[in-house]
């Protein structure tokens, strides 16, 4: 039950009423609408990689231009997320979501009858501009929906559809692999459809409706998701969050916000960097070590199954102990792996050092998509999250870039890989001066 009872009508700040909300059926109904959402986020990102050889084989592609082909949805994300920062805190939450996954559909449906590599990348750019909504709304979104005991753990939960999406894609481009890459992109656009079951299934934000002065939808939202043990009149309060500019990039980067915002773009762009540079190109630097195409995807696809315990092990510890001390241990871990897997000697130890560099950067991936919805208040936590997606996807976006001129001049595998795992590194270092957030309401 909900313990809260103001006496009168009176400004409630709407965070406290999460503060001993019980965990329901219906957070976890909203909670796979999300999740799945996620999924498909993953399984979109991952599939032009998983392609690009046999899109490079159709068009005739140096390792650069194909390199440029894996960032050319992130480039579209860049302005994607900036876009949809500042209209997930002006149109809601939900409409952001469902209209993101929905526009990505349709761009990577055309997509998918590209007849020129030119066509194909600035489509490929196009659907990063529909994706980029999905990429900034999913966590403040699924947050701002959960009790405040719950948060952190649930939330890391979320970021384990990251690895099913990637399944997805592997099993997907393996099946389909005979048919061709226009099938693959094809069939992989009908997830635009999942916008359809975000619009049954999750209500509202409470918290986006109440500083939008939609105090109904926000009173209708909390009483859905309590499942009506609600011990306050809501008919008598009014409902409130923090005040401030609504949706506004100057207000993260004021003196109260600025310390966060700064902290957290070093880390999103090293931490993607670390993470995404290696998983672009992992198909052509495992053909380095003398792994054929199929054996490449069973080893990717092995690697992928090791992020489960991952993400379930660093929820349970970021509960806990908070989002820092985990972030950093499972960082620095990750980080030793890294370098361990880049002098790998033979391809048991490729298999142990890459498990354990699944293990640990995803389930600090869990923790960190936590931790960043939580720094800001309510009014500007979309735009918040969306400048710290763009400082990944710039990341995302130079990185299979970089690698991929790398590998043309025959970068070696150690060479790379140690380059690549230096990012976790500066990581580790710039999370020691982010704020704990674990167990605060959000405001």
């Amino acid at each position: 039950m909900l313990n809260t009872e103001p006496t009168g009508a009176q400004n409630l700040q709407i965070g406290e009423l999460f503060a001993d909300m019980p965990l329901t059926g219906r957070h976890w109904k909203s909670g796979f609408a999300i999740f799945f959402s996620f999924v498909i986020e993953s399984w979109e990102m991952m599939i032009i990689t998983l392609i690009g050889g046999m899109i490079g084989s159709d068009f005739k592609l140096t390792s650069a231009q194909i390199g440029s082909l894996m960032g050319s949805i992130y480039l579209g994300m860049i302005p994607g997320c900036l876009i949809w920062g500042k209209l997930t805190d002006k149109i809601g939450r939900k409409k952001t979501m469902m209209w993101s996954v929905g526009l990505y559909g349709i761009l990577s449906l055309i997509s998918a009858f590209s007849s020129s590599y030119e066509m194909l990348w600035w489509l490929r750019f196009a659907s990063g501009l529909g994706l980029g909504g999905l990429m900034v709304a999913s966590f403040p979104y699924f947050e701002e929906l959960l009790p405040v005991k719950s948060r952190g753990r649930a939330t890391v939960y979320l970021a384990s559809g990251w690895p099913i999406g990637y399944l997805i894609a592997i099993g997907l481009t393996y099946a389909l692999r005979p048919l061709g890459w226009h099938w693959i992109l094809a069939i992989s656009s009908l997830a635009g459809l999942w916008a359809f079951v975000i619009k049954a299934m999750v209500p509202e934000s409470p918290y986006w409706a109440a500083g939008n002065g939609q105090q109904q939808v926000a009173k209708d939202a909390i009483q859905y998701l309590a499942k009506d043990q609600v011990r306050v009149d809501l008919s008598t309060a009014k409902l409130v969050v923090d005040n401030v500019r609504q949706g506004s990039f100057l207000e993260v980067f004021k003196s109260k916000l600025s310390r966060a915002t700064w902290l957290q773009l070093i880390i999103n762009f090293c931490f993607s960097w670390g993470y995404w540079a290696l998983s672009t190109w992992m198909p052509e630097l495992l053909m380095k070590k003398g792994l054929s195409a199929p054996a490449g995807y069973g080893f990717m696809a092995l690697s992928a199954l090791f992020m489960f315990p991952g993400y379930i092990v660093s929820s349970w510890l970021t509960g806990r102990y908070g989002r820092k001390k985990i972030m950093i241990i499972f960082v620095a871990l990750a980080a030793i792996a890294g370098f361990g897997f880049a002098q790998s000697a033979n391809m048991t130890e490729m298999y142990v050092w890459n498990f354990a560099l699944s293990f640990f950067s995803l389930g600090a991936w869990g923790v960190w998509d936590t931790w960043v919805g939580e720094l800001y208040p309510t009014e500007v936590r979309g735009v918040g999250y969306s400048v710290g997606a763009t400082s990944q996807r710039v990341a995302n976006a130079i990185a299979p870039m970089v690698i991929g001129a790398m590998l043309t001049h025959n970068s070696s595998f150690t060479g790379t890989v140690s380059f690549i795992t230096a990012f976790l590194v500066a990581t580790v270092i710039a999370t020691f001066f982010l704020k704990e957030t674990e167990g605060e309401i959000l405001h």
